[in-house]
């Protein structure tokens, strides 16, 4: 039984005639109502500030919702992870990582893959700052004042420009009102969060902050092999907040830091086997049903792999055994450090608002992994080190003109980002053994072949055949990649435009434009080790190659996988250029003060970028044209999105808001798995098209 909110707005310190909570108040007055200081004008309405302007989130063209911070702590939501159970249409997944690996997607789009050469489909800002990824994100959330989810492609209206929509993220400001609170809980698994904060003002101008958080929770997958438990929580946040606020000027600064060092990622082996027999004319299918039997036959005979623990979970799946089989000397350990600091500048002009946002943030990860996922002990990751530097910075203006006859906005936008890689993908102490299995499993009764279930490495003993009669050279433990280093530069910059032309106060119309330009260097240092891969590469192999690869193409990858082939070793060094214009069209009409319909077009677009991973290279013995730089390339992503709408206000107590769209997405990007290798693909066409409806009912 879960026991929430122990000490949910205990007052740590407050003056004798203002609630704890008195800070709060305006933001998070109730669910419906993510109130701001504009309440005076805008009465109680659900206000937002994505458009660059305070707007009745009603009268706004764009599909979005928003969800007020009040709502979010009733649900528990401490990361973005959780906004899925209240903000319809999104999605957030995570793969094999929750550092790099977090997938956001809306409208079903989003960018897929454990690798930080991808940027987000989605685009994460925490007060107005960019999150360059994802998973850079995914640390607790401090106390939120409301979150807008924005469907469709962004890039007008602020930052970084995104294909599929964005998270626009805005936290509780400090106060003058002298306030705190403290919040603890307790779950099931142990589960212990534990959040604090406290706001007051050193003069009428200024006002300081200071919130921080502790989240612990046991992991919930047992594993097969010892008393380790995976996907636990070990995680602390703290952030400071300084404000100064006079006439028409204000500035807001904000710090923060946090870590998090936690097993992750389990998962639990939905089925010990393939069910459908291999399809012959598939090689892939083939090699696949056997390393599965070769992983049975590891977990049942001790003499190939048993003594050393449960490769593979064998019974039927059972969820609720939460079970999974992991290499005993290996972890899926991750540790994730960063630390950020940003300044916002706010400044009536007069007829002309100025708002500049500057940002530094730092974020790195450390993760180790058993990628063979399987309680055998054939491949792992150790010391799998990446990072993200990244310096923006914002400006943008807006104002009215014409008597309210137009509603303008221009800005610019400027990255520089630094993304570095250090990956060590290696070999454990059984992955000649596995290999064995498997050839012995594919050349037992082979018509042809005069002798049948052979071996390669000679690891099964001396009753069992070698093939070609001499063994391939053994891999080490921890052969493979040294260390594979990637260091990718990005420098872009931005103009956009948006605005409204009012026609008539029930008639209007919405141009924005977007130029972006922007430029990726990369460099890339490739090391690997492994013996039979270098043997397989050297002239005078060419005739025992040749004889393998006759009958068996690709169990020449089980020694030269493209993610260890020696054969990619190397020094290399390219950059790319690219520049693109996007933009919308909206025609919006108020059928009455309460109904809204709206409809227009929007072009979004994604930057290409580099594979950090040498996978997508072409091997010269298999064919292809050896390793170049350009492969590891990959090309922009473009979105053209129609859509039509209606919002509705009955009373401003029932809200029915519905959507009709059409996307079209070229040159999809996507990680695909290929067999042997993960490969960054551009697909030529990706068509997301659908009917949503969000209705609300407001609090009484």
């Amino acid at each position: 039984m879960t026991l929430r909110n122990i000490l949910l707005g205990a007052t740590m310190l407050c003056a004798a005639t203002t609630p704890a909570y008195a800070f709060a108040q305006d933001a998070d007055a109730s669910a419906d109502t993510a109130t701001t200081n504009d309440e005076a004008e805008y009465g109680n309405e659900i206000i937002v500030t994505a458009t660059g302007r305070s707007q009745i989130a009603q009268d706004v063209p764009i599909a979005l919702s928003v969800v007020g911070g009040e709502q979010l702590a009733n649900a528990g939501i401490s990361d973005i992870r959780g906004l899925r159970q209240v903000a319809p249409s999104l999605q957030v997944t995570t793969g094999q990582s929750s550092a790099t690996g977090v997938v956001l997607r809306i409208r079903g789009i989003g960018t897929a893959g454990d690798n930080p050469g991808f940027e987000p489909a989605v685009g994460v800002f925490i007060d107005g700052v960019l999150r360059a990824r994802a998973g850079v994100a995914l640390a607790d959330l401090p106390p939120i004042d409301r979150v807008e989810v924005l469907r469709g492609p962004q890039g007008t209206l602020f930052g970084r420009n995104t294909s599929a929509g964005a998270l626009n993220i805005i936290t509780q400001k400090p106060s003058c009102d002298l306030g705190g609170y403290a919040e603890l809980s307790y779950g099931n698994y142990d589960e212990i969060e534990a959040k604090a904060g406290i706001t007051g003002g050193l003069s009428e101008a200024v006002a300081l902050r200071l919130d921080g958080g502790y989240h612990k929770r046991d992991g919930y997958i047992k594993d097969a092999n010892s008393d380790r438990r995976f996907n636990d929580v070990d995680r602390w946040f703290v952030r400071g907040q300084a404000l100064f606020e006079k006439d028409d000027i204000s500035l807001r600064i904000i710090g923060d830091y946090a870590k998090t060092d936690e097993q992750c990622c389990g998962a639990i082996n939905t089925n010990s086997g393939f069910l459908i027999a291999p399809n012959p004319a598939d090689i892939n299918t083939v090699l696949g049903f056997a390393a599965s039997n070769v992983i049975q036959a590891f977990s049942a005979n001790p003499l190939l792999g048993g003594a050393v623990g449960r490769v593979g979970i064998v019974r039927p799946f059972d969820a609720k055994s939460r079970t999974m089989a992991t290499s005993p000397n290996r972890d899926l350990s991750e540790k994730v450090k960063e630390w950020g600091v940003s300044g916002e500048l706010n400044w009536n002009l007069g007829d002309v608002t100025l708002t500049s946002i500057t940002a530094y943030r730092d974020w790195k990860a450390l993760r180790n992994q058993d990628i063979d996922f399987s309680g055998l002990d054939r491949a792992y990751r150790d010391g799998y080190r990446t990072g993200l530097t990244d310096f923006t910075q914002e400006i943008r203006f807006n104002g009215s003109a014409f008597d309210g006859g137009l509603d303008w906005l221009v800005g610019g936008f400027y990255l520089n980002e630094k993304t570095t890689l250090t990956d060590r993908v290696r070999f454990g102490t059984q992955a000649d053994q596995f290999v064995d299995g498997m050839f012995n499993a594919l050349t037992a009764g082979q018509p042809g072949l005069p002798v049948q279930g052979l071996q390669l490495y000679g690891t099964l003993g001396p009753l069992v055949p070698v093939y070609g009669g001499v063994p391939l050279p053994r891999t080490p433990d921890g052969g493979g990649q040294v260390a594979d280093q990637y260091s990718v530069k990005t420098e872009a910059f931005a103009l956009f435009t948006h605005n409204i032309v009012n026609f008539t106060d029930q008639l209007s119309l919405t141009l924005g434009l977007r130029y972006n330009h922007e430029n990726k260097d990369i460099k890339a240092n490739l090391n690997s080790v492994v013996p039979a891969c270098s043997f397989l590469q050297s002239p005078g192999a060419a005739a025992y190659r040749a004889g393998l690869g006759a009958r068996f193409p690709l169990v020449y990858l089980y020694a030269c996988n493209p993610t260890v082939n020696s054969e990619f070793n190397g020094n290399y060094t390219g950059d790319r250029s690219e520049s693109e214009f996007t933009g919308t069209a909206k025609l919006s009409f108020k059928v009455t003060d309460d109904v809204l319909l709206y409809g227009g077009y929007d072009r979004g677009y994604k930057s290409g970028g580099y594979n950090l991973d040498r996978g997508s290279f072409d091997s010269v013995l298999l064919g292809g044209n050896g390793a170049q730089i350009t492969d590891l390339e990959f090309g922009n992503e473009t979105a053209d999105v129609f859509e039509v709408g209606v919002k509705s206000n009955f009373g401003h107590a029932f809200q029915v808001n519905a959507s009709l769209f059409h996307s079209t997405f070229k040159g999809y990007q996507n990680n695909a798995f290929e067999g042997t290798r993960f490969v960054v693909r551009n697909f030529d066409k990706v068509i997301s098209q659908g009917f949503s409806r969000s209705d609300f009912l407001a609090q009484a």
